[in-house]
């Protein structure tokens, strides 16, 4: 049966259905094929109804929201202006600002494709004038994006957290770590690049403008105070924290910074609620395929054929990256991590492996599949916002594909990369 779904899940996706179209047909398909037929077809409905009912998925359409407002407005240009002011002079500066900015407006977002679009778009033209290549520059910007599935909030932790009844809270600090690890690798291949290239440096900034720029950027730095600090603090749960940030988004873009009006409201939640409504379907059909898998007892099918029941936990951990990455070059990432969790759930028990170690791994292999050809789905978001050719927008990914790749072994060597900060701020 698990060869059929797969052949009907491919098929559709090349003949260019959206991905929800593939993974409903092939969860109907498989309850027909393991039931005889639609008469029982309100269990199906009704597993698809329990994957979208846990409350702590009330925080995505919050974030969306959110980070769709500080697109809109002036929120990623103040950041940008405030990391260019401090590092835009030294050899290589635009570009570690551009990878900085990426991670900043990611731990405000949670959200790589508005992190392309808002940090991106300002900071693509400036690179092409400073000398870099455009490959070079494209290459960074999806791949520096990504940082934001690392970062708190993370919508990717989110959904995993949901999927596997983890503590969402434990993966948004864990993956905090692993993201700065990241921030710090791609800084120095840019510092090489620039040495390499021979890109000029940019003007010092005065104290006098860095002083203006900290200014302000003081609001736009509030988000992750108030999501971080929030949920570890005690004050509000991760769900709570979301509606806090759209509020606090609100307040800042429409009152502060008066860089939206309030007709623009509509616009706006008409984007964040498409945007929502494509997640909650993925979401809901993921659920009911996965249970369709779990009552076929394939996930122990293919882990037994593939030897894993019998790997210790650094066996389980290399193939659970190995698989997530190859899924999320081909399918979604939402998809992904709601077929394969529950596949590699009870090899992640029986290894006791840490769950929110587990976690931070397969959001990392999520970002790195976003960005890696053929169908990483940043590197689309890419081509539609700057209008580039797909072999030039994936031409200068190579390098950092094989930086994420090194940094997930690094934290596969050395776990307390990711739960050192999770065990301090979780200690008994």
């Amino acid at each position: 049966m698990a060869t059929i779904l797969m052949i009907i899940m491919i098929g559709l996706l090349l003949l260019g259905f959206p991905m929800m179209i593939p993974l409903t047909t092939a969860a109907v398909v498989g309850f027909v094929m393991m039931f005889d037929g639609f008469g029982q077809m309100g269990t199906l409905i009704q597993q698809m109804m329990a994957g979208i009912r846990p409350a702590s998925l009330i925080a995505v359409p919050m974030f969306i929201l959110a980070a769709d407002i500080m697109t809109r407005g002036h929120s990623a240009d103040r950041l940008i202006n405030m990391v260019m002011a401090f590092i835009g002079h030294i050899k290589g500066g635009l570009a570690i600002s551009t990878a900085t900015s990426c991670t900043l407006f990611g731990a405000v977002s949670g959200s790589t494709q508005a992190t392309v679009v808002a940090v991106g778009s300002p900071l693509r033209p400036k690179m092409l004038k400073a000398g870099y290549s455009d490959p070079f520059t494209l290459a960074l910007i999806i791949n520096a994006s990504d940082i934001a599935f690392m970062i708190p909030p993370s919508i990717g932790m989110i959904i995993y957290g949901v999927i596997s009844e983890t503590s969402i809270a434990e993966l948004f600090i864990a993956g905090i770590g692993p993201g700065l690890l990241i921030l710090v690798m791609f800084s120095l291949y840019c510092l090489y690049y620039a040495y390499r290239n021979q890109v000029p440096t940019e003007p010092r900034a005065s104290w006098r403008v860095r002083v203006r720029a900290v200014r302000d950027a003081l609001w736009p730095l509030f988000f992750p105070v108030i999501i971080v600090g929030g949920i570890y603090g005690g004050i509000f749960s991760p769900t709570e924290a979301a509606a806090v940030c759209v509020l606090y988004a609100f307040v800042l873009e429409f009152l502060i910074f008066r860089s939206l009006k309030l007709a623009e409201i509509y616009r706006i939640a008409k984007s964040t609620g498409l945007i929502t409504a494509v997640v909650f379907i993925l979401v809901a059909v993921g659920n009911g395929f996965s249970w369709i898998l779990s009552f076929a007892q394939i996930p122990q099918t293919i882990l037994e054929a593939a030897g894993v029941n019998q790997a210790g936990p650094v066996g389980v951990l290399v193939t659970l990256c190995v698989a997530f990455f190859i899924a999320c070059m081909f399918v979604d990432p939402i998809v992904v991590i709601l077929v394969l969790t529950p596949i590699f759930a009870p090899a992640i028990q029986a290894t006791g492996l840490d769950p929110v170690l587990v976690g931070v791994l397969i959001t990392l292999q999520v970002a790195i599949g976003s960005a890696t050809p053929p169908f990483g789905c940043d590197i689309f978001t890419a081509i539609a916002i700057f209008k580039r050719p797909y072999l030039e927008v994936i031409r200068g990914t190579p390098p950092f594909i094989f930086m994420l790749i090194v940094a997930a072994g690094l934290i596969i060597a050395f776990p307390d990369i990711a739960l050192l900060l999770r065990d301090l701020a979780f200690a008994d």
